[in-house]
């Protein structure tokens, strides 16, 4: 299938503009809680497809949350509990770049946590998330396919751009060399965190434009947005001619910027 265009990726994301907005005002309205889990491999583009969605909606009702390292005294709580406070409260939708499955993917195979951690963390997983359900969160989990070519191409393109070097860590250049370790975990969550209360969404994202368009139709075809009306507003007329900005100050804009 050949890859889409940044332009034709533009044109068909449009329309679905309208339809995240007014899942959000079913939100809104129906006082929901909406929690979306994004994970997958390093590069597989789950920050274009947060973002998207991010940059469409109000950023008081929808918010992102990609947690750092833990710090000392995190590493003292219970697993969750980090999580627990970041978790929507009604009307709000929380979008999670990462999430508490680190722990079934890079912690377990960089050897951040002990295999005990790790089994409990397995065990505990989907009674955690059945607790999220059961209080009427809405919960999604998608998880980011990329084969390794592909990884490794965005890989490089992030080397070389001064602009995307950022994104990459000493952690991410490790993990390269453990695809097929990555691949077992993988398997190994899935298995064990797959229900029906709670089940995962696997998703092509070879071609990010493409994947990101597929991820956001699945999301809103699997929530049940309502017929809200879409909000309309009339601005009465000012009365005078329309003011220029001045300041009498001794303050000046700064010079505008000239491009060439």
């Amino acid at each position: 299938m050949e890859a889409l265009t940044r332009k034709r990726h533009a044109r068909l994301f449009k329309p679905m503009q309208g339809e995240l907005l007014r899942m959000a005002r079913w939100v809104e309205h129906s006082g929901q809680r909406l929690l979306i889990v994004f994970e997958g491999r390093d590069t597989a583009g789950k920050g274009g497809v947060i973002g998207d969605i991010a940059r469409t909606l109000n950023p008081r009702q929808c918010r992102t949350v990609a947690l750092g390292k833990p710090s000392e005294r995190e590493n003292t709580q219970w697993y969750f509990q980090r999580y627990v406070a970041q978790l929507p409260a009604a009307g709000e939708i929380v979008l999670f770049d990462r999430s508490w499955y680190n722990r079934a993917g890079v912690e377990t195979v960089m050897g951040f946590c002990t295999q005990a951690q790790y089994q409990a963390f397995l065990a505990q997983a989907p009674v955690f998330e059945k607790l999220l359900t059961d209080d009427g969160i809405v919960l999604r989990k998608y998880w980011l396919c990329v084969d390794q070519a592909q990884q490794e191409e965005r890989f490089a393109e992030r080397a070389q751009d001064p602009r995307k070097r950022w994104k990459l860590s000493p952690i991410d250049l490790k993990a390269r060399t453990h695809y097929d370790d990555y691949g077992r975990a993988r398997d190994a969550m899935l298995a064990a965190t797959h229900t029906a209360n709670a089940p995962w969404t696997l998703v092509d994202f070879n071609d990010q434009k493409r994947g990101r368009l597929t991820l956001i139709r699945h999301l809103l075809d699997t929530l049940p947005a309502g017929d809200l009306p879409d909000a309309t507003f009339e601005l009465p007329r000012l009365g005078h001619a329309a003011r220029k900005e001045r300041y009498r100050g001794p303050l000046r804009p700064i010079p505008a910027f000239e491009s060439g």
